[in-house]
């Protein structure tokens, strides 16, 4: 659902509604059920509700705080389902339940992407983005053009935004022969980065900077 100026907000209001309705038949599940430990309902929420949040994000991810903080506010619900863990702040039950938040599930998946584009898709893909293959500045060998935004529209598109965090990556990451390979790379390479369990932090990269 996009609006004449590309705007994102009736689309993620009608996912966080659907993915409401679909955290209600979680909550039944889990009230019906008397052994329903915390891992079976993580699981529930992994296969039922998340992937509401996340199909195609790439094309729709949003910058403004208000939808940002609506998104994360679904996970928020969710994990205070687990009762000896609902007392805890937002972050602590994140790192109990080893669950990341939405915010890095989404540079996460931008990085995905990327490397989708780059080996998997094609001279054919809808997205094109520029690889500075020459470039004899620090960062991987698959360095991305970076070209100047001066409007948010385009600053925060998929093709803009992935480029400071892709070039912050090293080698070791980037070189990896599977998706599979290359998304357990990126989890170790990104282990300890605030983000993950921390809502309000930001994605800082190897080169010293953070990503907003």
């Amino acid at each position: 659902m996009i609006r004449t100026k590309l705007c994102f907000s009736d689309h993620i209001n009608d996912k966080i509604n659907k993915v409401y309705s679909v955290l209600g038949v979680v909550i039944f599940i889990e009230r019906n059920f008397i052994y329903m430990d915390k891992t079976t309902l993580i699981l529930l929420y992994k296969a039922m509700v998340r992937p509401h949040l996340e199909y195609a994000n790439a094309a729709w991810c949003f910058y403004k705080k208000g939808d940002i903080e609506l998104i994360e506010m679904v996970q928020k619900r969710a994990t205070k389902l687990i009762i000896s863990l609902k007392h805890l702040p937002y972050t602590e039950r994140l790192k109990q339940l080893q669950l990341p938040t939405l915010k890095y599930r989404r540079l996460r998946g931008d990085m995905i992407e990327v490397k989708m584009v780059h080996e998997y898709y094609g001279i054919n893909a809808a997205v094109k983005l520029s690889f500075n293959i020459f470039s004899t500045t620090r960062g991987n060998k698959y360095k991305l053009q970076k070209n100047t935004s001066h409007y948010n529209l385009r600053k925060f598109s998929f093709s803009s935004r992935v480029v400071n965090i892709w070039n912050s990556l090293p080698d070791s990451v980037v070189d990896a022969d599977t998706i599979n390979t290359f998304k357990s790379r990126l989890d170790k390479h990104w282990l300890n980065q605030d983000v993950v369990y921390n809502f309000y932090a930001e994605l800082l990269t190897g080169t010293g900077g953070a990503l907003n």
